[in-house]
């Protein structure tokens, strides 16, 4: 197997603030990373590097020549004043600007351009891109090409920004967080594709099911180095504990030594310059290693919850539009009491809404919420919290508390509970403007948390946030004495946390399903496929059944033409399957240039046979009668 992307000894740093250094690795054609780590240490700046938007300050990264790479930034940027449209084809590729100029022209009410744009798409073959083009953009419901990007929201910037990435074909594909805002349907078929497609693929990502699916490898960041491990990610968890087994048990072994050569050391103070020269290296070289493996800071949830009454919350008839779209129609629901609750449904429908009217920040058209009096929130928004950039961490959470009470009579400062959250002393004395995005989602976890809330409202906490504190999280809302109503379409963060889902069905019904997110998506999607066996069977029989009856027939067919309609009956839908295969294929976004050409006029082919052939067949089965 060829190398498309290789690196050397890579090393960044911003002023003090060391990332990584000495980081080596290799990206194999067609091979999937998925690069994990904490939050901070470094994950997006070492996307940077390697798509060329950063510069490192040690090493190399030598990519295979033509090597055609496709960046997802965690927070894409756009031109000012760009369309959607724009954005989406902003690829230097002429068989894409010919696309986009052909899209462009359908738009256009005039059809002004129309022949010139389609004569253009002849020239360059760019029909395959046209067709891989609409998929993608279907599947991430983009439409609406003439808005400007500068009124999306960031949702819907990072799934333009996506767009992109996937319509311009690609060698390697680096992704940093590309699930971020993508509801399950999207996600499932973003697997997919990634699966199909033969490009390399580098990928920054909290979704396990995710990781799973479409990567073979693990590379983690952590330390300020890099490891590789080649596995799903169960394997990475059980070879990363053996190996921190390993390294505890040399560390101990370090320590003991240590013990006893720093006795020696000390014994003859006035002698060191006597001593053995060897023995005293062997001694520093000690101390420095046990300096540079001191055990590492796990992240620790430790809050108490207020205690919480046997009234939680109920809301009766509850109704909720904006104009003419309806988020909640007579909606029903009444919390027990340590109730784990999760929300889903595709975007748009409504769900941050459900989440603003239980918490008072919207009032329902009609309808009741009644709240109980031993109720404390403790909201973790989508939209996070705005700091001030000019604070440092320590006053953003000082400012709420200089204590944080634990339960069982304990109580830690400030300083220590920012501790818990991985935010060592060096950190909570600097500006909140040099935390990265995750770094400032844990941050906000940590302020909504210190209120010791009994019912915590989460919507979309795993974005951003890294697996490691993910799995923290998941075991403190297991064990949560309170109340949990949580929005995510993380699948593996849901079945871990939710007992039973309420599901947004649309026109604002809203049902409880009783089971698990995976549950809900195995049953919707043998639902789906039921539904449509259903309508290919009733897409068979339609045109037998439109046919019209004739009971003064003129003339009986001739045995030829009887031949023939036999002929077509089995002619059609064998044409059909080859017209839904080659579509298929040219979604798949594997074929070379020339075959996607090929396809491409096929097709148009086929379409014009399968009319012609439904015409006669039309026309005999009406003499038949």
């Amino acid at each position: 197997m060829n190398c498309c992307l290789q690196v050397e000894n890579l090393a960044k740093s911003y002023g003090d603030l060391l990332l990584f250094e000495g980081v080596s690795f290799a990206i194999e054609e067609g091979e999937r990373v998925a690069l994990v780590g904490r939050n901070g240490s470094g994950k997006s700046t070492l996307l940077d590097v390697l798509a060329g938007r950063e510069s490192a300050d040690e090493g190399v990264v030598t990519p295979r020549r033509d090597l055609r790479v496709a960046y997802l930034e965690q927070n894409p940027l756009f031109p000012p004043g760009a369309t959607v449209l724009e954005a989406c084809f902003r690829s230097d590729s002429p068989a894409l600007q010919a696309v986009a100029a052909y899209e462009r022209a359908l738009a256009d009410p005039a059809g002004t351009g129309l022949q010139e744009a389609m004569n253009r798409m002849d020239a360059l073959g760019a029909w395959g891109y046209e067709q891989r083009a609409k998929e993608v953009l279907s599947r991430l419901r983009i439409g609406d090409f003439d808005r400007p990007v500068g009124v999306l929201s960031g949702g819907q910037l990072k799934r333009v920004a996506l767009a992109s990435v996937l319509i311009d074909p690609a060698d390697l594909l680096i992704l940093d967080e590309p699930t971020n805002h993508l509801d399950a349907d999207m996600t499932l078929w973003l697997e997919e594709y990634l699966v199909r497609s033969r490009a390399a693929l580098l990928l920054v990502t909290h979704d396990r099911y995710f990781l799973d699916r479409v990567c073979g490898s693990i590379l983690e960041l952590e330390r300020r180095g890099a490891t590789l491990y080649r596995g799903d990610y169960a394997y990475f968890v059980e070879k990363k504990r053996e190996r921190c087994e390993a390294e505890a048990a040399r560390r101990e072994s370090d320590r003991n030594l240590y013990r006893r050569e720093l006795e020696w050391m000390r014994r003859q103070p006035q002698a060191r310059a006597t001593k053995a020269r060897a023995r005293v290296d062997a001694f520093e070289a000690l101390e420095e290693r046990l300096r540079s493996t001191r055990d590492e800071a796990a992240l620790r949830l430790e809050v108490r919850a207020t205690r919480i009454g046997t009234k939680i919350f109920e809301a009766r008839g509850v109704c909720k539009s904006f104009g003419e779209r309806r988020i909640l129609r007579d909606f029903d629901y009444n919390f027990a009491r340590y109730d784990k609750l999760a929300v889903v449904g595709d975007n748009g429908c409504g769900k941050s809404t459900l989440l603003k009217l239980i918490l008072g920040i919207e009032k329902p058209d009609s309808g009741t919420i009644e709240v109980g009096e031993s109720v404390r929130f403790g909201y973790y928004g989508q939209q996070g919290l705005a700091f001030d950039e000019g604070k440092k961490v320590i006053d953003v959470v000082t400012d709420i508390a200089r204590e944080v009470e634990l339960g069982d009579g304990r109580r830690m400062s400030a300083s220590q509970f920012l501790q818990h959250f991985l935010f060592p002393p060096e950190v909570q004395h600097s500006f909140v403007a040099r935390l990265s995005g995750g770094e400032r989602k844990r941050l906000y976890l940590c302020t909504v948390l210190m209120r010791s809330p009994n019912f915590l409202v989460l919507d979309e906490p795993t974005n951003d946030l890294d697996i490691v504190t993910l799995g923290v999280l998941e075991e403190y809302l297991r064990a949560f004495r309170g109340c949990v109503l949580v929005v995510s379409h993380d699948r593996f963060f849901v079945d871990r946390v939710a007992d039973h889902l309420l599901v947004f069905c649309g026109e604002g019904e809203v049902r409880e399903f009783a089971g698990s997110y995976s549950d809900y998506l195995d049953w919707r999607r043998g639902r789906e496929a039921a539904r449509q066996e259903a309508a290919s069977r009733e897409r068979v029989a339609a045109p037998a059944q439109q046919a019209p009856v004739r009971t003064d027939s003129v003339r009986k067919l001739t045995f030829k033409e009887k031949r023939e309609l036999e002929e077509l009956e089995l002619q059609i839908p064998e044409l059909e399957r080859e017209k839904a295969s080659l579509e298929e294929r040219l979604s798949s976004g594997e074929l070379p240039f020339e075959e996607l050409q090929h396809a491409s006029e096929r097709i148009a082919e086929l379409i014009g046979r399968i009319d012609a052939c439904s015409m006669r067949w039309l026309e005999l089965s009406e003499i038949g009668g």
